[in-house]
């Protein structure tokens, strides 16, 4: 039988406000335990909670990026289950009316080798606020409590069940990930757990219309875990159906030592959770007017600045989807361009999606901390472009620079200086090795002049040898036309 897999996701994401949603406690991982936590945040008897107007803002500044509509009224409720770290007892949510309705979220992603492109639509986006968090490792034989992620401001974006593989699944919380950076509302660190994210996986009959009974793989902060356990539930699914089992609705972990998912508890509908407006909390108003002023202060999202390269610098789409992957990607490229100048675009761009980005990958450096800067690269570019060095000596100059790690900006033109990699452009010193390559190597004039066009590569690659890869290679290559003509 042939299976179809259905995938939709959860994102949580930490808001990057200063204090919680429902308290002026402040945020800051890494805290000693308990030492950020208010009597709101503890539930003591006799508090209320107020919420925050910096988490509101963020919502709907997510919520105009993707096209969402912004709910005028939006409710705020209690959400009812135990756990150790939760001190209410209740989890102060929204359910039937959450503050993002609707949206979509475009990204890319390989399939089959070429670039796809996909478009999600997103069910909501409502705010909660965070559960305590359980220490076990510390502790023999018990736990202890931590409350101070408890009350810290959630996102919660809920995607549609629209994706068909582990590929297009890591893609898109790729690409939501770069969203919440690029819009600032969330600082996107997953090893601290800003940004987290809930897989529902199920699997159905190619052809079937209803859905399989989902699983949900919880708290995922690895884009390769997600991967991994998306394929692992998969296989798991299909063989026990296979073998005359049933999948039970249910709450998994993924466990990266044993490469496996295991069962956390039976998954929980709405109804378990005994959903009621909070009533400590009225109705959320949100006027045009406050949608107004979030919109003013939008920065320009990452569709409308593809368009833009593709458009105004002329780049194909591949290059401006990768440029524009996140946001200190684009602005350093836009820094490059404006020094290089536009007719240079192009060569920038294949110089952030190569030399660059291998060089950062290879020694573990993030863009923003970048030894060579915009405009040190861009006197790099205008150098190949005006003929000074070769593409090969550029690769050496750009080395230089990194090693270098100074602030210079005519770092390039130095390095060129001391590593004397100047490309050899006076003509009559270019016309002397011309001569004597021809003299030389007459075998090839001849095959040349007897129409075999590709013998004049050996002749310029013995004119490189000759200069010492000094030589300019489109100048003496027209060279050789000449003499070769006459």
């Amino acid at each position: 039988m042939q299976w179809e897999v259905v995938i939709g996701l959860e994102n949580h994401v930490q808001l990057t406000t200063q204090s919680k949603i429902f308290s002026g406690s402040a945020i800051r991982f890494g805290a000693e335990p308990n030492t950020q936590a208010s009597p709101v945040d503890l539930a003591l008897p006799g508090v209320l909670p107020v919420l925050n107007r910096g988490a509101v803002e963020r919502a709907i500044r997510f919520g105009l990026a993707v096209g969402g509509t912004i709910a005028p009224e939006s409710v705020f409720a209690r959400k009812n289950y135990f756990y150790p770290d939760l001190p209410k007892g209740y989890q102060i949510s929204q359910f039937a009316d959450p503050v993002v309705q609707g949206g979509t979220l475009s990204f890319a992603y390989e399939k089959d080798g070429k670039l796809e492109m996909k478009t999600v639509n997103l069910t909501r986006a409502h705010l909660e606020e965070d559960a305590g968090k359980s220490l076990h490792e510390d502790y023999a034989g018990m736990s202890g409590i931590d409350l101070n992620r408890a009350g810290t401001p959630l996102l919660e974006i809920v995607s549609e069940p629209e994706m068909r593989s582990a590929a297009e699944a890591v893609a898109y919380a790729k690409a939501m990930h770069s969203l919440v950076m690029w819009l600032g509302v969330c600082d996107g660190n997953m090893q601290e757990g800003s940004f987290r994210c809930d897989v529902n996986v199920s699997v159905r009959p190619v052809g079937q219309q209803e859905f399989g009974t989902r699983c949900e793989i919880k708290n995922l902060n690895s884009f390769r875990f997600m991967e991994e356990a998306i394929h692992y539930e998969v296989r798991r699914q299909i063989e026990l159906i296979e073998d005359g089992g049933k999948v039970i609705q249910a709450t998994r972990l993924w466990d990266p030592d044993r490469k496996e998912t295991r069962s956390m508890r039976t998954k929980e509908d709405a109804q378990d959770y005994r959903y009621f407006p909070d009533p400590d909390l009225p109705p959320l108003a949100i006027g045009q007017d406050w949608i107004d002023r979030v919109k003013a202060g939008m920065p320009e999202l990452p569709g409308a600045m593809r368009a833009r390269f593709t458009g105004e610098y002329g780049l194909p789409e591949y290059d401006s989807l990768v440029l524009t992957s996140s946001q200190t990607m684009a602005t350093y490229y836009e820094a490059v361009v404006a020094k290089a100048g536009k007719e240079n675009a192009k060569s920038a761009a294949n110089w952030m999606m190569g030399d660059v980005s291998s060089t950062l990958n290879r020694e573990g450096v993030e863009l923003q901390a970048s030894p060579v800067s915009a405009v040190q690269l861009a006197l790099l570019l205008k150098r190949i472009a005006d003929g000074t060095i070769s593409n090969k000596a550029a690769k050496e100059v750009f080395g230089a620079m990194w090693d270098a790690k100074s602030s210079d900006d005519n770092l390039a033109d130095t390095v060129i200086d001391q590593k004397g990699l100047k490309q050899i452009s006076d003509t009559g010193a270019l016309e002397a090795i011309v001569d004597e390559v021809l003299a030389a190597n007459a075998k090839s004039v001849e095959q040349y002049r007897a129409g075999k066009e590709a013998a004049i590569n050996a002749l310029i690659g013995q004119a490189m040898k000759a200069s010492k890869g000094k030589a300019n290679p489109a100048q003496v290559t027209e060279l050789l036309k000449q003499k070769l003509a006459s």
